[in-house]
């Protein structure tokens, strides 16, 4: 949150700690943070580096999945940079307030932050979700573009040194894979949450409410209080997907996934109808999970394609190929460890 928003919903977490005896109620909350982390790395194939599987592991991305929310309130600049990358509101219509359609974003965020400027709007006030989760996509990307890099260059060196060197470089990256990609989960994650991709974010707000729907705080109570007291572990991963290849780039698969998520802003609404946030309201229970799994499972199609992305990747400068240093035509010593 962010602003005003963030004001609203801090107000509302107040209220959670006091009504639902619980202080980890931010952002999905720390529950739901953690399932999506986690389920989608157990959920890994072994196609994957196998250090993906590693002990622990799994449970290390559930964890850095809650890390930027425990960020908030470092200082002002910190916060207004980082926040607004937490969602991005969207009318009813499927355009984001004074600025594209969800499904035209412009290609980079500058372009887009252009965008809403010229129609006196912001970065703050609109979101800009989808660019956290390409950029941490990306950056994905290039983490297992250097990682291949490092193995190849592992294989082929032949100065015991410099191998050592090389060695000591894939473990450091993959310590660092693992870390950024539990951070850019949370993102992922975010994007599973319709209220993170709408402008009712918090009660279905001013304007038009022919529904009659809530205009009560209800962001936080769902995402955090009743996902950790009634969403179990068993039910979000038997609610997940089986792994689907989108075929298609990222700025595509982003905004279709939160374009699927757009479409259950009024589910939730229409199950939380009456004050249903209840242990009793199994509809919204199943919905919830479901919700979770979608995260999870959009998480786990990313990461492989990540993957599989990387094979054609690019590390270093001037900028090599990974094929190139896999096949023996660039020493991958000199262009990790540097020439100067």
């Amino acid at each position: 949150m962010f602003a005003s928003r963030k004001s609203a919903l801090v107000a509302a977490a107040a209220i959670c700690v006091i009504v639902f005896a619980a202080t980890d109620a931010l952002a999905w909350g720390d529950t739901g943070h953690r399932m999506i982390g986690t389920l989608a790395m157990e959920a890994l194939p072994a196609s994957v580096p196998t250090f993906l599987h590693a002990p622990g592991v799994a449970a290390d991305v559930g964890e850095w999945a809650r890390e930027p929310d425990r960020w908030r309130a470092a200082g002002l600049v910190h916060d207004d940079m980082r926040d607004p990358g937490h969602f991005v509101d969207v009318n009813d219509d499927g355009r984001v307030p004074d600025g594209p359609m969800l499904d035209q974003l412009p290609p980079s965020r500058g372009e887009y932050d252009a965008m809403l400027v010229k129609a006196g709007s912001s970065l703050a006030r609109a979101g800009f979700l989808p660019y956290s989760i390409i950029d941490g996509w990306q950056q994905l990307v290039k983490d297992f573009a250097l990682w291949r890099a490092d193995v190849a260059g592992e294989k082929l060196e032949k100065d015991p040194a410099k191998r050592a060197w090389i060695v000591a470089d894939r473990r450091r990256r993959e310590q660092m894979t693992v870390i950024d990609l539990g951070i850019w989960a949370h993102y992922v994650g975010d994007g599973s949450q319709p209220l993170h991709v709408s402008v009712h974010y918090n009660g279905w707000g001013n304007g038009p409410n022919p529904h009659q729907f809530t205009t009560a705080p209800v962001h936080v109570p769902w995402e955090g209080p009743f996902v950790r007291a009634n969403v179990s572990w068993n039910a979000v991963r038997a609610a997940m997907t089986p792994y689907e290849a989108c075929g298609c780039a990222i700025a595509l698969e982003t905004e279709r996934y939160l374009e699927a998520t757009r479409a259950t802003v009024m589910p939730f609404y229409m199950l939380e109808k009456g004050n249903q946030l209840k242990p009793s309201n199994t509809k919204l229970i199943d919905f919830t999970a479901g919700r979770v799994a979608a995260g999870a499972s959009e998480l786990r199609n990313l990461i492989v394609e990540a993957w599989i992305d990387s094979a054609d990747g690019t590390v270093g400068y001037p900028v090599t190929s990974v094929r190139d240093i896999e096949s023996g035509k660039v020493d991958a010593y000199d262009l990790l460890h540097g020439t100067d």
